[in-house]
């Protein structure tokens, strides 16, 4: 599966059938969780796998959801945090979208599921005594099959010129010099990732031997470090795609410019 096709064409589903997935193909995914969590040596969050999709529907049912209509499905997975920093909130939502692309590539479909508003005890009784911190979950299964004359809704994206700035924020970046640093692909469709309410809260500061990362904090002035996860993660998919295998170091830090504020997240080698 090639990251960039993925990236344009990724839909959330919220209509699944209700037949759950075979024990094998469920326990193919345990042992994928497992790799997932292993892969990031932290420690400091876990996947959870719960087949008995129908009693989580039922507890958050009218409670939690996308966009705030719960998703019914056989089978869901929470994300466990134990350690509530910063760096556990980026990498487990950039393993959270890792682990979303490995069950596409199994054919099945998914969808985030917000769920930090819920009641702690309510999250305890769904999800074990033993849980720490949920805040989403992942719905996922077989879709439906589609109604050939329905349309997919089309969710507006910001364009390259709005998301990528060289030096600093507000100074113009030519696509030319995008393209002479090996950057323009990347960029194109790291646009089409997905955020939270679909608010695209990423921008980037390009120089010449570094890529910035930054999150757009919202009107509480709060970075989204769940959006910064994901883009972390299609970013250097999208730069493995060109033969640029490097990985994101975390940074600290953040300044107003515009009234606005800015998180800054992590630092890319080119």
């Amino acid at each position: 599966m090639r990251i960039n096709n993925f990236l344009v064409d990724r839909r959330s589903m919220r209509d699944y059938r209700i037949k759950g997935l075979d024990p094998e193909v469920l326990d193919n995914i345990r042992k994928l969780l497992k790799e997932l969590e292993n892969e990031f040596k932290d420690g400091t969050f876990e996947f959870r796998l719960y087949e008995n999709g129908q009693l989580i529907f039922n507890g958050l049912e009218g409670i939690a959801g996308y966009s705030g209509v719960m998703i019914e499905s056989p089978h869901y997975i929470a994300l466990d945090l134990k350690k509530n920093d910063d760096r556990t909130n980026i990498y487990s939502a950039y393993y959270m979208e890792k682990l979303v692309t490995k069950l596409i590539e199994l054919d099945l479909a998914t969808c985030w599921i917000t769920v930090n508003d819920v009641d702690v005890n309510l999250k305890k009784e769904l999800f074990g005594e033993s849980t720490n911190q949920i805040n989403f979950i992942l719905a996922f299964g077989y879709p439906k099959r589609n109604n050939p004359f329905s349309k997919t809704p089309f969710s507006e994206r910001i364009g390259v010129e709005e998301m990528v700035y060289y030096k600093e924020i507000g100074q113009h970046i030519t696509l030319e010099y995008l393209e002479q640093i090996g950057l323009a692909d990347t960029f194109y469709y790291l646009r089409f990732a997905p955020s939270i309410k679909n608010l695209q809260p990423w921008r980037f500061i390009v120089t010449d031997d570094k890529v910035h990362l930054l999150i757009k904090c919202d009107e509480g002035n709060n970075p989204s470090l769940v959006d910064a996860g994901i883009a972390m993660y299609y970013f250097e998919e999208l730069q493995a795609l060109q033969g640029t295998k490097n990985n994101w170091s975390l940074l600290e830090g953040d300044f107003t410019e515009g009234g606005i504020k800015y998180k800054y997240i992590a630092e890319y080698q080119l």
